[in-house]
């Protein structure tokens, strides 16, 4: 379905729902996402990715707002980064009280969202990719490495070229570790 048919966003959400999981375009990359509280969802997109169960998935927020303070840590510096950087292309590993850690990154993309705030919880996410293969530069061609195993496809066109992935920065150690460098520069005076 293409990303600015009204439709999609209903169709989208029903499919999270019931479990099922979407192939996205990001600000950055094509992903793909799954309800994190719905049972076996993030099993699926483990499945469809052929990824390591010891690669963990990363989570979308719709907002800082929307994470949860007596879950994750949300200190001074995830303050500083998120009112600077989100939403957009930065993710921050917070501690998390339920998995030890939790990779968090509230998306700019406008569909994405629209479909956060009618979800109302967080979203597995990762991008949408075979594991260690490089990420797809349109829908067609992660829907087809995924072998068209998605439940949807959302197109929202072809991504610019060099699209990078988002900058990764680990806040459960002081200072804060930039992980991975990606769309977005972090300056050291905010880890």
């Amino acid at each position: 379905m293409k990303e600015k048919d009204p439709q999609t966003l209903e169709t989208a959400l029903a499919v999270l729902r019931r479990g099922g999981v979407v192939l996205v375009p990001t600000e950055t990359v094509y992903g793909l996402i799954a309800g994190a509280d719905v049972p076996d969802a993030a099993e699926k997109i483990y499945a469809l990715k052929r990824r390591p169960a010891d690669k963990r998935l990363g989570f979308f927020a719709g907002s800082f707002a929307a994470l949860d303070e007596t879950r994750f840590s949300l200190d001074d510096r995830a303050r500083r980064l998120a009112g600077k950087f989100w939403p957009g292309a930065l993710t921050l590993i917070l501690r998390d009280v339920r998995l030890g850690t939790a990779a968090i990154r509230v998306p700019e993309r406008p569909f994405l969202q629209k479909l956060l705030v009618r979800f109302g919880g967080l979203l597995y996410q990762t991008s949408a990719n075979l594991s260690g293969m490089p990420d797809a530069p349109d829908a067609q061609s992660a829907a087809a490495m995924l072998a068209g195993e998605a439940d949807l496809v959302v197109d929202g066109g072809a991504l610019p070229p060099g699209a990078k992935g988002s900058t990764i920065v680990d806040l459960t150690v002081a200072p804060g570790r930039i992980v991975r460098q990606g769309a977005v520069t972090v300056p050291e005076e905010f880890l």
